[in-house]
């Protein structure tokens, strides 16, 4: 049933109620374009008005909590990583839109374009502002603003200035962003919705109350944070938190009830405890005691745990890590949870300093509700393009890796694979990250938890608890989240696969088009070209050797190889007086002069050549040792007296 608006509702609903419509003006106003309300309307500036979303639909108003999601619901990954590209520009009669194409992920086939006006862009500045980051937006200019060089120069420096923002990892996943690039499936109010969801839980739990919304404290898009109190004990505080469904939601609906609510009965010395947990077919809302220390990103950021996460992890006022005996201490705790929820088969894939409470000197894992909803990981966009990361062991070896970086230098690696580390504590350290972040690491796969507990950094760590693991798993639900497991990881590995291919390709094709290729092809073609030219030089027809009479010019013709040129005459030719005229040719038909062999006539070379390599060969083969002899009567010399 939906929340009846005639009827008083309980002081927790009125509370987020009024405080969830302050913030939802904020966050719809914010985004840098239109001012809307949540689910209508669209950016301004843009092509054609927004329809509902297409990617997740809206549930309606008064959708109960434990009521079934319309079916043919499609559930986004928030962190496929988008491409963006400033493709031209238009001028209207007083202003200029710049068309942008978005891509997300690898396939050309899931873009689309948005149109957009400077005044967006100022709008989405001024909301990235709370992360007190410099950003490289184009400056205003009131004159001469629509002439054709100022307009490419300014788009050049928007295009820049989104090349900013999609570097940085915080920023690019941020809500304020989806909603400027993609207000198809981002126009929805998560804080409306979770207000709904909310809402029908305090219809049935009356003892609990709303002290006010923790604005925008996580990096989700699709999960809220409420302060809350217990109505006869108002000074404990607690968090409420609420997430919708994943794209990795594997397990059936029951199954996911009831591990949900598994999760209050987790006793463990380095996990921090659930007090309340329900589900429905839609989403979880669980309850836990709220720490004023919050968590080790916190403490490594030195930031309130209330401020929004923009505020809190994009630009830190000091740059410091921890101190090696922290390094060790609160690594080896978070290890040692990791090999439990690994030896109870219990999928996690969600480690990073934000998802690690505080609790005096004890590291605690928050979170575990995360892979039951399906929701991807806070480094998925990092580990989907290493193919050796494939189980969710694995990814929590390497999201290890990226704690442990933060930890030791104050700050996130620039990228991933790190090619070196900058000065540590240790070298255990060291040792340590490059297992788990250099490019070898990263190529070959992940050492296995188990491997870096007996590393020299973690090995002489003593850790005293008296609080003994506990987390009972009925059978068959061990199945369900050995098979859920499975197909995560399936997913993982089928997005791996196309990545990779798709980065051949794209390699491929940046090196066919390069001008060092360019050159090495015609380099190539230039060597063909002068070995057909001497291979065709080889092949023209060979001219038969000039046989020069007493010095004149006309060449007789070739002979038979078997008939023997006559001797010659030429020293007597002056003292004999001159030889008769030839006598005529004899007449054609088969008889001949007795006694004189006539020479056979040549028959003429093809054109097409075929022959001709055939007499070359022949010509050069030649050995005047193999004929035979023959005897020859010349009755051609003159008669003397």
């Amino acid at each position: 049933m939906g929340v009846d608006s005639h009827r008083a509702a309980p002081t927790g609903v009125r509370t987020l109620r009024a405080a969830a419509a302050r913030g939802a003006a904020r966050v719809d106003s914010s985004g840098g374009g239109t001012r809307r309300v949540a689910g209508r309307g669209g950016w301004r500036g843009s092509a054609s008005p927004v329809p509902a979303p297409v990617g997740r639909r809206r549930r309606r108003p008064g959708m109960a909590f434990m009521e079934k999601p319309p079916a043919g619901k499609v559930l986004l990954d928030d962190t496929v990583p988008l491409t963006v590209a400033v493709e031209a520009s238009q001028s209207l009669q007083s202003h200029t839109e710049y068309i942008i194409r978005v891509q997300r992920g690898i396939s050309t086939e899931n873009s689309w374009q948005i149109v957009r006006r400077y005044s967006d862009f100022d709008l989405l500045n001024n909301s990235l502002q709370i992360a007190g980051l410099s950003l490289p937006l184009p400056p205003k200019k009131l004159i001469g603003n629509m002439d054709r060089e100022f307009i490419a120069e300014r788009q050049r420096g928007l295009q820049n200035y989104l090349n900013v923002i999609m570097a940085n990892h915080v920023l690019s996943n941020c809500e304020l962003l989806k909603k400027f690039l993609d207000p198809n499936n981002y126009s929805a109010n998560y804080t409306e919705i979770a207000l709904q969801q909310v809402s029908m839980f305090f219809r049935s739990e009356p003892k609990w109350e709303v002290v006010e919304p923790l604005k925008d404290i996580g990096w989700r898009i699709r999960k809220k944070y409420f302060l809350m109190k217990i109505k006869n004990q108002p000074k404990e505080r607690l968090m409420l938190s609420w997430a919708d469904l994943g794209p990795d939601k594997y397990l059936s609906d029951k199954d996911f009830q009831c591990v949900i609510k598994l999760l209050p009965s987790c006793v463990h010395p380095y996990i921090y405890r659930v007090t309340f947990a329900t589900a429905s077919e839609s989403s979880a809302l669980l309850i836990r005691t709220f720490n004023e220390k919050g968590t080790l990103k916190d403490l490594i950021y030195k930031a309130k745990p209330k401020d929004p996460f923009l505020k809190k992890y994009c630009n830190p006022k000091k740059i410091q890590g921890l101190e090696l005996q922290q390094i060790k201490t609160y690594g080896r705790q978070i290890l040692e949870v990791l090999k439990f929820l690994h030896d109870k088969g219990f999928p996690y894939g969600h480690l990073h300093a934000a998802n690690v409470m505080m609790d005096g000197n004890t590291c605690r894992l928050l979170d575990l509700e995360n892979s039951l909803l399906g929701l991807p990981s806070f480094y998925r966009s990092y580990f989907t393009q290493f193919r050796k990361i494939n189980t969710l062991e694995s990814v929590d070896v390497h999201c290890f890796g990226h704690l442990l970086y933060e930890m030791t230098y104050g700050r996130p690696p620039d990228s991933v694979p790190v090619d070196s580390f900058p000065p540590a504590p240790s070298m255990a350290v060291v040792a340590v990250l490059e297992s788990t972040l250099s490019c070898e690491a990263c190529k070959n796969g992940m050492p296995t938890v188990s491997r870096l507990l007996q590393m020299p950094l973690f090995s002489d760590v003593l850790l005293t608890t008296s609080e003994k693991p506990q987390f009972k798993i009925p059978t068959k639900l061990k199945e369900a989240l050995r098979i859920a497991k499975e197909c995560i990881e399936k997913r993982l590995v089928e997005e791996q696969k196309q990545i990779h291919q798709h980065r051949r390709l794209t390699r491929a094709q940046s090196h066919h088009g390069s001008e060092e290729e360019r050159k090495r092809r015609k380099i190539l073609a230039r060597k063909k070209s002068k070995r057909s030219a001497v291979e065709n030089s080889e092949e023209q027809p060979v001219k038969p050797p000039s046989n020069n009479s007493a010095g004149s010019g006309a060449s007789s013709p070739l002979t038979s190889p078997s008939s023997p040129t006559p001797p010659s005459t030429a020293g007597l030719s002056s003292a004999l007086p001159p030889p008769p005229p030839p006598p005529p040719p004899p007449p054609a038909g088969p008889s001949t002069t007795s006694g004189t062999e006539v020479p056979v006539p040549l028959l003429p070379q093809d054109m097409n050549g075929v022959n001709r390599g055939a007499l070359l060969s022949s010509i050069q083969n030649f050995q005047k040792g193999t004929l035979r002899k023959a005897k020859t009567c010349d009755h051609s010399a003159p008669k003397i007296g």
